[in-house]
């Protein structure tokens, strides 16, 4: 088979992976490079064709599943407004379902009570339970009277 074949159908395998995102058209992908590579050096059809498969085995049983467990673990470190989750803030401006101001690691930010029936008073602390946009959503650390 040409070389120009291999690279024609691993062309076509990466365009599979680019919709589907499973990571086995893409490894076959490689594969088929892999085959292209041998095929361009002179091997015939037999040697191809075992370049390939030894290549598809190896990404598949090897590659793959390094790759998805890599995939699955949830990042060390929250960035931007993500870290601010789970902090601790004092209540400037009353908060209500709707409004409010709190000072958060340091600096102002609008709020809004997570229980729509909660009206959080002045000085009171409270933990960030959600960032909407611009808006930290709290909830009091105590409960209210």
């Amino acid at each position: 088979m040409p070389w120009f074949a291999w690279l024609l159908a691993a062309a076509a395998l990466g365009a599979a992976e680019f919709f589907t995102l499973t990571l086995v058209f893409g490894l076959l992908a490689g594969a088929a490079l892999v085959a292209a590579v041998v095929a361009g050096v002179g091997v015939g059809l037999l040697g191809q064709l075992v370049a390939l498969g030894l290549a598809a085995v190896a990404g598949l049983a090897l590659v793959r599943p390094v790759a998805l467990r890599a995939m699955e673990r949830s990042p060390l470190t929250h960035e931007g407004s993500d870290a601010l989750i789970g902090k601790r803030a004092e209540v400037m401006q009353e908060v209500t379902a709707t409004h409010g101001l709190v000072k958060l690691s340091g600096e102002e930010w609008s709020a809004r009570a997570l229980d729509e029936s909660h009206v959080i008073p002045v000085g009171a602390l409270v933990d960030v339970m959600e960032i909407d946009g611009a808006t930290a959503v709290v909830y009091p650390r105590e409960l209210l009277p």
